[in-house]
Protein backbone atom coordinates (compact mmCIF):
# COMPACT_ATOMS: atom_id res chain seq x y z
CA UNK A 1 0.00 0.00 0.00
CA UNK A 2 1.15 3.67 -1.24
CA UNK A 3 1.02 6.19 1.35
CA UNK A 4 -0.11 9.89 0.67
CA UNK A 5 1.11 13.25 1.52
CA UNK A 6 -1.17 16.11 1.94
CA UNK A 7 0.82 17.71 -1.48
CA UNK A 8 0.20 14.38 -3.53
CA UNK A 9 -3.31 14.00 -2.70
CA UNK A 10 -4.02 17.71 -4.03
CA UNK A 11 -1.92 17.07 -7.28
CA UNK A 12 -4.68 14.05 -7.28
CA UNK A 13 -7.55 15.78 -6.90
CA UNK A 14 -7.83 17.57 -10.42
CA UNK A 15 -7.70 13.83 -11.69
CA UNK A 16 -10.22 12.32 -9.20
CA UNK A 17 -12.78 15.54 -8.94
CA UNK A 18 -14.17 14.53 -12.49
CA UNK A 19 -14.77 10.82 -11.78
CA UNK A 20 -16.16 11.32 -8.84
CA UNK A 21 -18.87 14.05 -10.22
CA UNK A 22 -19.70 11.57 -12.68
CA UNK A 23 -20.02 8.60 -9.90
CA UNK A 24 -22.14 10.92 -7.92
CA UNK A 25 -24.82 11.27 -11.45
CA UNK A 26 -24.50 7.61 -12.69
CA UNK A 27 -25.91 6.85 -8.62
CA UNK A 28 -28.01 9.68 -8.62
CA UNK A 29 -29.53 8.19 -11.97
CA UNK A 30 -29.73 4.45 -10.81
CA UNK A 31 -31.21 5.91 -7.49
CA UNK A 32 -34.06 7.88 -9.58
CA UNK A 33 -34.86 4.54 -11.53
CA UNK A 34 -35.28 2.58 -8.66
CA UNK A 35 -37.73 4.93 -7.08
CA UNK A 36 -39.54 5.20 -10.49
CA UNK A 37 -39.57 1.21 -10.67
CA UNK A 38 -40.81 1.44 -6.80
CA UNK A 39 -44.04 3.66 -8.37
CA UNK A 40 -44.75 1.42 -11.02
CA UNK A 41 -44.88 -1.32 -8.86
CA UNK A 42 -47.07 0.02 -6.22
CA UNK A 43 -49.13 1.79 -8.76
CA UNK A 44 -51.13 -1.74 -9.51
CA UNK A 45 -53.20 -1.57 -6.44
CA UNK A 46 -52.26 -2.95 -2.49
CA UNK A 47 -50.01 -5.76 -2.01
CA UNK A 48 -52.60 -8.31 -1.16
CA UNK A 49 -54.41 -6.82 -4.81
CA UNK A 50 -51.43 -7.82 -7.17
CA UNK A 51 -50.89 -10.88 -5.10
CA UNK A 52 -54.56 -12.59 -5.96
CA UNK A 53 -54.44 -10.97 -9.36
CA UNK A 54 -52.69 -11.25 -12.49
CA UNK A 55 -48.63 -10.66 -12.75
CA UNK A 56 -47.76 -6.97 -13.34
CA UNK A 57 -48.04 -6.83 -16.80
CA UNK A 58 -44.55 -4.66 -17.28
CA UNK A 59 -41.07 -6.13 -16.95
CA UNK A 60 -39.16 -5.96 -13.97
CA UNK A 61 -36.64 -3.00 -14.68
CA UNK A 62 -33.16 -4.63 -14.73
CA UNK A 63 -30.40 -1.85 -13.44
CA UNK A 64 -27.25 -4.17 -13.91
CA UNK A 65 -25.66 -1.91 -16.29
CA UNK A 66 -25.88 0.98 -14.06
CA UNK A 67 -24.53 -0.83 -11.60
CA UNK A 68 -21.71 -2.20 -13.54
CA UNK A 69 -21.05 1.69 -14.62
CA UNK A 70 -20.76 2.41 -11.06
CA UNK A 71 -18.94 -0.43 -10.08
CA UNK A 72 -16.03 0.51 -13.32
CA UNK A 73 -16.28 3.82 -11.81
CA UNK A 74 -15.36 3.53 -8.09
CA UNK A 75 -12.54 1.22 -9.75
CA UNK A 76 -11.39 3.24 -11.68
CA UNK A 77 -10.95 5.65 -9.29
CA UNK A 78 -9.24 3.21 -6.66
CA UNK A 79 -6.78 2.74 -9.38
CA UNK A 80 -5.03 5.98 -8.13
CA UNK A 81 -4.36 4.54 -4.71
CA UNK A 82 -7.77 6.01 -2.93
CA UNK A 83 -10.17 4.35 -1.16
CA UNK A 84 -13.69 5.11 -2.23
CA UNK A 85 -15.46 5.41 1.18
CA UNK A 86 -18.90 7.37 0.40
CA UNK A 87 -20.79 7.30 -3.46
CA UNK A 88 -23.35 9.25 -1.74
CA UNK A 89 -20.89 12.05 -0.85
CA UNK A 90 -18.51 11.50 -2.99
CA UNK A 91 -15.47 10.54 -0.04
CA UNK A 92 -12.41 9.20 -0.44
CA UNK A 93 -9.89 8.66 1.66
CA UNK A 94 -6.14 8.45 1.08
CA UNK A 95 -3.97 6.31 3.48
CA UNK A 96 -1.22 8.25 4.97
CA UNK A 97 0.74 7.91 8.26
CA UNK A 98 1.37 10.10 11.43
CA UNK A 99 3.55 9.08 13.68
CA UNK A 100 4.73 5.86 11.72
CA UNK A 101 0.25 5.19 12.62
CA UNK A 102 -2.13 4.72 9.67
CA UNK A 103 -4.02 7.60 9.18
CA UNK A 104 -6.69 8.39 6.37
CA UNK A 105 -6.27 11.94 4.58
CA UNK A 106 -9.86 12.70 4.24
CA UNK A 107 -11.53 14.55 0.44
CA UNK A 108 -14.78 15.03 -0.30
CA UNK A 109 -16.51 16.06 -3.60
CA UNK A 110 -16.68 19.76 -4.22
CA UNK A 111 -13.42 20.43 -1.54
CA UNK A 112 -10.43 21.98 -3.66
CA UNK A 113 -7.92 20.58 -1.75
CA UNK A 114 -7.42 17.86 1.40
CA UNK A 115 -8.28 19.67 4.22
CA UNK A 116 -8.84 16.98 6.89
CA UNK A 117 -7.63 13.67 7.97
CA UNK A 118 -9.26 11.02 10.89
CA UNK A 119 -7.73 8.00 12.45
CA UNK A 120 -7.62 4.54 10.67
CA UNK A 121 -10.31 3.55 12.90
CA UNK A 122 -12.88 6.78 12.69
CA UNK A 123 -14.56 7.68 10.03
CA UNK A 124 -15.87 11.33 8.38
CA UNK A 125 -17.59 12.05 11.74
CA UNK A 126 -14.45 12.05 13.28
CA UNK A 127 -12.30 13.97 10.54
CA UNK A 128 -9.75 16.71 11.99
CA UNK A 129 -8.68 19.71 10.01
CA UNK A 130 -4.94 19.07 8.35
CA UNK A 131 -3.47 21.58 10.67
CA UNK A 132 -4.17 19.15 13.38
CA UNK A 133 -2.20 16.56 11.93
Amino acid sequence: MKFFSPQRVNALIPKVAPLVAELLVKRRELAIKLLESETLGTSVGPAASRLAGPRHVLPTPRFGERKAEIVRLIHRIETFGCVVKDIDLGLLDFPATRGGSPIWLCWKAGEETIAYWHGSDEGFADRRPLDTL
